[in-house]
Protein backbone atom coordinates (compact mmCIF):
# COMPACT_ATOMS: atom_id res chain seq x y z
CA UNK A 1 0.00 0.00 0.00
CA UNK A 2 1.47 3.32 -1.23
CA UNK A 3 1.29 6.26 1.02
CA UNK A 4 -0.04 9.66 -0.95
CA UNK A 5 0.48 12.60 1.00
CA UNK A 6 -2.63 14.22 -1.12
CA UNK A 7 -5.32 11.98 -0.02
CA UNK A 8 -3.65 11.82 3.33
CA UNK A 9 -4.40 15.92 3.72
CA UNK A 10 -7.76 15.53 2.21
CA UNK A 11 -8.82 12.91 4.94
CA UNK A 12 -7.21 15.09 8.06
CA UNK A 13 -8.82 17.87 6.89
CA UNK A 14 -12.12 15.98 6.26
CA UNK A 15 -11.72 14.77 9.83
CA UNK A 16 -11.14 18.38 11.36
CA UNK A 17 -14.06 19.52 10.04
CA UNK A 18 -16.13 16.37 11.94
CA UNK A 19 -14.40 18.65 15.03
CA UNK A 20 -16.76 20.10 17.12
CA UNK A 21 -14.69 22.72 19.46
CA UNK A 22 -15.70 24.12 22.52
CA UNK A 23 -16.93 27.90 22.42
CA UNK A 24 -15.61 30.59 24.28
CA UNK A 25 -17.43 30.13 27.52
CA UNK A 26 -17.29 26.21 28.09
CA UNK A 27 -13.30 27.32 27.81
CA UNK A 28 -13.32 29.81 30.40
CA UNK A 29 -15.74 27.69 32.39
CA UNK A 30 -13.76 24.56 32.03
CA UNK A 31 -10.02 26.20 32.66
CA UNK A 32 -11.45 28.17 36.34
CA UNK A 33 -12.76 24.54 36.93
CA UNK A 34 -9.50 22.98 37.17
CA UNK A 35 -7.91 26.19 38.59
CA UNK A 36 -9.99 25.26 41.40
CA UNK A 37 -9.70 21.65 41.48
CA UNK A 38 -5.47 22.26 41.06
CA UNK A 39 -5.91 24.70 44.27
CA UNK A 40 -7.78 22.25 46.76
CA UNK A 41 -5.87 18.84 45.55
CA UNK A 42 -2.42 21.44 46.11
CA UNK A 43 -3.90 21.92 49.73
CA UNK A 44 -5.11 18.45 50.28
CA UNK A 45 -1.05 17.23 49.13
CA UNK A 46 0.40 20.01 51.68
CA UNK A 47 -1.24 18.76 54.81
CA UNK A 48 -0.69 15.21 53.82
CA UNK A 49 2.99 15.89 52.86
CA UNK A 50 2.87 17.95 56.38
CA UNK A 51 1.16 15.26 58.56
CA UNK A 52 3.72 12.79 57.14
CA UNK A 53 6.42 14.89 57.63
CA UNK A 54 5.28 15.24 61.66
CA UNK A 55 5.15 11.70 62.03
CA UNK A 56 8.43 10.80 60.58
CA UNK A 57 10.26 13.46 63.04
CA UNK A 58 8.44 11.91 66.44
CA UNK A 59 9.52 8.23 65.19
CA UNK A 60 12.91 9.30 64.17
CA UNK A 61 13.20 11.21 67.37
CA UNK A 62 11.63 7.90 69.08
CA UNK A 63 15.25 6.63 67.92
Amino acid sequence: MAFNPGEFIRQVRSETSKVVWPTREETIRTAIFVGILVLILSLFFLGVDSVFGWLVKQLLALV
